[in-house]
């Protein structure tokens, strides 16, 4: 796989809630819908993470787990790592980012995780193709990708 990180992330803009528009299948996500993803820095520099969504329907019932974020190389800004369980750290690559921060491809190390993120529940088809070609250009395996519903 060809993982090429953004080379400039300005954390700040970052911060704030991201709506999942489509995702590869994994077990801690299994069944949710309505899922968002909320990054908020400390004063401390800290970055937490708040994932949540409903499980079912949108009338499900309300799942959500808090995390932590980390950039472990400043000179590679696009390379976060997650953490919601202990110390076991994920990596969180930003693969696509647009320069108004509005959508975002987030993938791994690994082709086993990618999510497509924008700052509304609904993200205009043209983009969503372009960042599944970009994905896909990567090494992805796009035909795994489902959709998530939201409201």
């Amino acid at each position: 796989m060809n993982m090429k990180t953004v080379p400039e992330v300005d954390i700040d803009r970052f911060m704030g809630v991201w709506y999942e528009i489509a995702r590869f299948p994994h077990r801690f996500e299994k069944n949710l819908v309505g899922v968002t993803a909320t990054y908020e820095k400390s004063a401390d520099g800290k970055i937490s993470v708040l994932n949540q969504g409903y499980k079912n329907t949108l009338n499900g019932k309300h799942k959500k787990a808090r995390g932590k974020a980390r950039i472990p190389d400043l000179s590679q800004p696009g390379k976060l790592q997650v953490a919601f369980f202990l110390w076991f750290w994920g990596d969180y690559w930003i693969l696509e980012l647009d320069k108004d921060y509005q959508y975002v491809l987030v993938g791994s190390s690994t082709p086993n995780y990618l999510w497509i993120m924008s700052r509304a529940p609904q993200l205009d088809d043209k983009i969503y193709n372009e960042l599944m070609n970009t994905a896909h250009d990567l090494g992805y395996d796009v035909s795994k990708l489902e959709m998530v519903l939201q409201k």
